[in-house]
């Protein structure tokens, strides 16, 4: 079976192509309003049967322009900006003028764009956003609307929505607290969902939870957006959580998916934990992250061999995408051996701001890192940590520049043929080293992926390239899956599942290159596989409700898949 998704109300699956569709839901006097909606307008590509039936003549040039050289004019007006900021505004702006012809770009130049719409420029949006806001792209939910938040709800133009990305902007990326500035994350976060995963844009709503912000520049900026009061903590803040994720569930059902994004470490455990039961929740900073370095990590295995059992791993770094990453690697290991979960988490070490995590800090710890504390007796430095445990992976989530040091990186290159060092803090600027200094330090050894993009590396006549562990990867086809299957819960199983698919699409000739990622040329692809490695996995655990179940899973998400070529109005 593989007939699109359900309610395709606006023909935007893979699977509604050739078919025409009626882009009027009232009579109409002028075509001005059709140029002005971005779900249809087609521009110059209108044709002209098209600008006779929808009174458009007059309101365009003459000039018929074809989807494809509407891209090529585009793509060259971007690459005249050397601003990525001003390229970043010029995406936006299309995104509100012209839908489909967004997607074209974003999905035909996946390379050359994500680092526009998403990290590492979307970070530099987020802190001018009160600055180069234009039109509001999702939902603004403040501390004004308790007690009226499922009627905000409502007032979104669309019912069926499948996915939700919702910030309260405490912690955006590397950067800190920005308030409601912090609305560009979610933006981004569902322009990949839809170009990366197939998921239709009018079944994403991106929301922002403002209850004030702690960051003073933007409290003291005149142009700032969001409520001009400290944050709001404790019972307050946990009620507003609690009647919005009350509201999403009365109003959208059981089946939407509820994606939190960028919420500080302590809310962001809290909120996974007391929502995994009763809602369709996934945290992408302590999950998506988790699952794209599993991923990475059982692609490396391939070429330094061994399982993830042999290996002892350390993270600089204990908060949520440490110790989330450091669960799932945990989890995956008890899967392969067997072994009790606790077993697996000791050959595990994080080390904190204050130094090694071990058993003697543990009446100080916070809950989610107590499972990492070991018997060991205190480190204070990463170098002596390296020296001292003798580690053959070293991750970086720590949120802070340049803490790979030297002393560190050529450590590690002592102690294994092979070292493995992931420097996943973003953006750029906060990497725990670059791309170069992990190869030259290791003589080009090193199997190395970061968080944000860096170039290639030239070393001793050898093009090294560095892998991305970007969780675009994984979320967008996680996501897809979760939607066509109906699944109703998150379960780790599923997480598993998808950093598994990941790994099986990276090849011998990728690894040839150095590569432990698979190229983003190929990601819708590679997110079909996933959403359907997902979706079977939720159909095994009992938690689909799409049924009966699809007998080529591959082929369903694909005819599920938002494909933006221009349709033909009737």
């Amino acid at each position: 079976m593989a007939g699109g998704g359900v309610g395709d109300a606006y023909g935007e699956d893979r699977a509604t192509e050739e078919q025409l569709i009626t882009p009027w839901a009232f009579s109409v006097a002028s075509g001005y309003t059709l140029l002005r909606d971005p779900r249809h307008n087609k521009g110059l590509a209108f044709s002209e049967a098209e600008r006779d039936a929808h009174y458009l003549r007059g309101l365009l040039p003459p000039a018929l322009a074809s989807q494809e050289l509407q891209e090529k004019k585009l793509m060259h007006n971007l690459r005249q900006y050397d601003q990525p900021l001003h390229r970043y505004i010029a995406m936006m702006d299309l995104q509100e003028r012209n839908e489909r012809l967004f997607y074209k770009l974003l999905i035909d130049n996946v390379e050359e764009l994500l680092p526009v719409v998403y990290t590492p420029t979307v970070g530099e949006a987020c802190q001018k956003y009160g600055s180069i806001y234009r039109r509001p792209q999702g939902l603004y939910i403040s501390l004004k609307d308790k007690g009226k938040i499922l009627e905000v709800l409502k007032n979104w133009p669309e019912r069926s929505i499948q996915v939700i990305v919702v910030t309260d902007g405490e912690r955006i990326l590397g950067l800190g607290d920005l308030g409601c500035q912090g609305m560009g994350i979610p933006v981004g976060k569902l322009s990949l969902y839809t170009a990366l995963g197939g998921v239709r844009p009018s079944a994403c709503l991106p929301i922002t939870i403002d209850v004030g912000t702690n960051n003073d520049t933007l409290l003291n900026d005149e142009f700032y957006i969001g409520l001009r009061q400290k944050r709001a903590t404790g019972e307050e803040y946990h009620e507003l959580l609690e009647e919005f994720m009350t509201a999403v569930k009365q109003n959208y059902g059981e089946k939407v998916l509820t994606q939190f994004e960028d919420f500080a470490n302590h809310n962001a455990f809290d909120l996974l934990e007391k929502y995994r039961e009763s809602h369709l929740v996934f945290n992408d900073d302590i999950q998506g992250t988790a699952s794209v370095v599993l991923a990475g990590l059982l692609a490396t295995l391939k070429v330094i061999g061994g399982t993830l059992a042999d290996h002892t791993y350390l993270f600089l770094g204990a908060g949520e995408a440490g110790t989330g990453i450091a669960e799932l690697i945990a989890l995956e290991m008890s899967k392969q051996t067997g072994s009790p979960i606790e077993e697996c988490r000791q050959k595990i070490w994080l080390m904190d701001s204050k130094g090694l995590i071990v058993a003697s800090r543990i009446d100080l710890l916070q809950a989610f890192k107590k499972p990492w504390a070991h018997e060991h007796e205190p480190v204070a430095t990463l170098l002596e940590a390296v020296q001292s445990l003798k580690p053959t992976v070293l991750i970086g989530t720590s949120g802070k520049g340049g803490t790979f040091t030297q002393d560190v990186v050529e450590a590690m290159g002592a102690l294994n043929e092979k070292p493995v060092i992931f420097a996943l803090s973003n953006p750029t600027s906060h990497s725990e080293c670059t791309a170069e200094q992990a190869y030259t330090w290791t003589q080009g050894r090193a199997v190395f992926a970061s968080g944000s993009p860096f170039p290639t590396v030239e070393l001793d006549g050898k093009t090294l390239v560095p892998g991305q562990s970007n969780n675009a990867y994984i979320f967008p086809g996680f996501g897809l899956g979760v939607v066509i299957s109906g699944a109703i819960r998150v379960r780790d199983d599923m997480l598993l599942a998808a950093s598994e698919a990941l790994a099986e699409q990276v090849t011998e000739e990728h690894f040839a290159k150095g590569l432990i990622f698979p190229p983003f040329t190929n990601i819708r692809a590679i997110s079909a596989r996933i959403a359907a490695k997902v979706a079977a996995k939720a159909y095994e655990l009992g938690l689909a409700s799409r049924l009966p179940r699809p007998d080529d899973l591959v082929k369903y998400a694909e005819s599920c898949m938002y494909t933006p070529a221009y349709r033909s109005y009737r």
